[in-house]
């Protein structure tokens, strides 16, 4: 399970104390003329928020569940890693108040949530740098070309040692590492890579923990991985980034490359869904609030890329507004790609 050092808690604005005062001032009765005139405060706050969905967005999540809960000690968050398939799965069920996810949410994982009437609001909140990784005894491969990485882990590749990689590598055989296939963040690879219809070769190490990756690139010298940037930054004592060239040489991932996406294509937004229904309560309202206040300072904290403040603003509106449905699929059901500023409003 990812840990993190301690933090100070961040300063709580008037939006979040707004948020929550107008929730519990109207699931209230009006105070009579001799009570207090002061707003309630988060500490009053009770209940129990459930969340579940991306190890990759965990860290953020866990991050901002901490401190909210050195405010609102009476609200018990509980945030689990099944992937963000698995996420969603629990979510369109009706059994999480919030999925963490690392891709837009499917047509097929929307259609299931409308038939058990659950409406969603979709919320961005980090951008991640998927990267590849591979032991720091490899001292060939510095760099890969997005061709040579689809044959890597595509099936009908043929890529077995490193050599069949480049003839100057060594001729030992590669021991590939991913994470599981519930995981948004192998949905992502794989349609960058092989394509929605192309398929990963089978004989691969899979784990939804993202720190069992790492655990296993670090301990073989011909091992090649990925995940999300985060672990990465995390660990660079412990596994080497491979720069990527999709075709305008190559780019290592950065802070800035992920941010402007030159870090192509393996830059992406990081979600949560937050339950409609859960909205309506006090203790849930007041903690996506808290989210997205400090979910600019928590993400870089735990080694994430925080969202420009434009869009953060788009964010915070569309919460305010509660507005449902994704906005990274048409209405055939495809996926919509292209930079966060232009594909979200």
């Amino acid at each position: 399970m990812h840990t993190s050092t301690p933090r100070s808690t961040p300063m709580i604005s008037a939006f979040v104390m707004s948020t929550v005062s107008a929730l519990l001032l109207a699931a209230s009765p009006m105070p009579s003329t001799n009570q207090s005139s002061e707003k309630p405060e988060l500490s009053a706050l009770k209940g129990a928020i459930k969340i579940d969905g991306s190890s990759t967005v965990y860290p953020i999540t866990e991050a901002v569940a901490e401190e909210f809960n050195k405010v609102a000690s009476k609200v018990r968050v509980t945030v689990g890693i099944s992937g963000t398939g698995g996420g969603f799965k629990r979510f369109a069920a009706g059994e999480i108040d919030i999925s963490d996810s690392s891709r837009p949410i499917k047509k097929a994982e929307m259609e299931t949530a409308a038939k058990s009437k659950v409406e969603f609001v979709e919320l961005p909140v980090a951008y991640d740098g998927l990267t590849i990784v591979v032991n720091p005894k490899n001292t060939w491969c510095s760099s890969l070309t997005l061709d040579e990485v689809t044959k890597i882990y595509s099936a009908s590749g043929g890529i077995k040692t490193w050599k069949d990689i480049n003839p100057a590598w060594p001729d030992k055989a590669i021991k590939v590492y991913s994470p599981g296939t519930d995981s948004g963040t192998f949905d992502y690879f794989k349609e960058v890579t092989v394509g929605k219809d192309g398929s990963i070769r089978s004989d691969i190490s899979v784990s939804e923990d993202d720190n069992v990756l790492v655990r296993g690139v670090t301990g073989d010298e011909n091992a090649i991985g990925f995940f999300g940037c985060a672990y990465y930054f995390e660990n660079k004592d412990k596994v080497k980034s491979v720069s990527i060239n999709a075709g305008k040489g190559a780019i290592s991932p950065t802070t800035e490359t992920i941010e402007n996406g030159t870090y192509a294509p393996f830059s992406r937004p990081l979600f949560i869904y937050v339950n409609k229904a859960s909205a309506e309560k006090p203790e849930m309202a007041a903690f996506v609030a808290f989210y997205l206040e400090n979910a600019a300072e928590l993400a870089s904290e735990v080694g994430f890329v925080r969202l420009p403040e434009a869009i953060s603003a788009k964010v915070a509106s569309n919460w305010t507004k509660r507005r449902l449905g994704t906005q990274f699929t048409n209405t055939a059901g495809d996926a919509i790609h292209g930079p966060l500023a232009q594909v979200y409003e």
